[in-house]
């Protein structure tokens, strides 16, 4: 099994997950369809499916493209700050981690596009749920794992080779490297249950492989709940350094996210203590509160 992981936009990653066997591919998230498929051709890989992890709550609908310019027509002296905050939704839009599903099935017909049942994923062939096994080649399973709280339907796809081992697990925007998304469309009790249960129960070793690098920063907010953590500053040195260099800072594991990412620290009574919790969620929710307001 071999991972490509592939810089898009401003700060996402999408990936290709080959079957070295059969050159069989699956795209995760390929929010730029050029660039996978150039990546897939540059090994003679064929990409016959895209793993979705979950919609973007921010899209711009015909309703609200409709409420803005009523507002440019009313208030026309205005128009130049309407415009703005109208290309600023449409640039949201198309950072939509589907937004690159329906481009990438007109280039490669028939491919099929995997998605959670309850998001609204574009371009979505075949709809999983929790528990949902997929494969790719004859060398690699996949079983998807419903982590909702960012989006309802989020699916991250847990993926080994056929005997169970190399495991690695894309989280899309629930679990980043020292930090998770925000609670668009969950809540506190759903992304404790993601995060320490559902993604805290697979193998210490396994690779996580997320949505977007955000590494750094991450790591510096995860110094400001818990300064004393060696570990976690070492990370943050070793991660600086990364992106210094243009590199990136992915993979992490599910072992190191238990040691330098508060979110998957709140079981530990010192950081409830830290924030003024007493208990498990209480604490993820302060927490995500803290990094919803910090400016670092």
């Amino acid at each position: 099994m071999k991972i490509i992981p592939i810089p898009c936009l401003e700060d996402n990653y999408a990936y290709l997950i080959v079957d070295e066997a059969t050159k069989e591919a699956a795209a995760v998230d390929p929010v730029e369809p050029e660039k996978i498929i150039q990546a897939a051709t540059e090994i003679g890989a064929s990409v016959n499916a895209i793993l979705t992890t979950h919609h973007h709550w921010f899209s711009l609908s015909s309703s609200l493209y409709c409420y803005f310019l009523f507002i440019i027509i009313i208030f026309f002296h205005q128009i130049v700050v309407v415009i703005f905050m109208c290309n600023w939704f449409i640039d949201l839009s198309n950072r939509d981690h589907a937004g690159g599903n329906e481009k990438m099935s007109l280039l490669i017909p028939g491919i099929k596009v995997y998605g959670g049942s309850v998001d609204n994923v574009k371009g979505c062939t075949d709809k999983v749920e929790n528990g949902d096994k997929l494969s790719i080649g004859n060398e690699i399973n996949i079983l998807c794992l419903h982590t909702p709280c960012h989006t309802k339907g989020h699916i991250s796809y847990y993926v080994t080779d056929k005997d169970g081992e190399d495991p690695a697990v894309f989280t899309g925007d629930t679990l980043f490297v020292a930090g998770c998304g925000k609670f668009f469309e969950g809540t506190a009790e759903q992304m404790h249950q993601s995060l320490c249960v559902t993604l805290g129960s697979l193998p210490k070793p396994t690779r996580v492989y997320c949505g977007h690098e955000y590494t750094v920063k991450n790591l510096q907010f995860a110094l400001t709940v818990e300064p004393e953590n060696e570990k976690t500053k070492q990370k943050l040195s070793w991660a600086q350094e990364q992106r210094h260099k243009g590199e990136p800072t992915i993979p992490s594991t599910i072992e190191d996210e238990f040691e330098t990412n508060p979110f998957m620290r709140v079981d530990l009574p010192e950081l409830q203590a830290k924030v003024g919790a007493t208990s498990p969620v209480q604490a993820i929710g302060e927490v995500r509160k803290r990094k919803d307001t910090w400016r670092g």
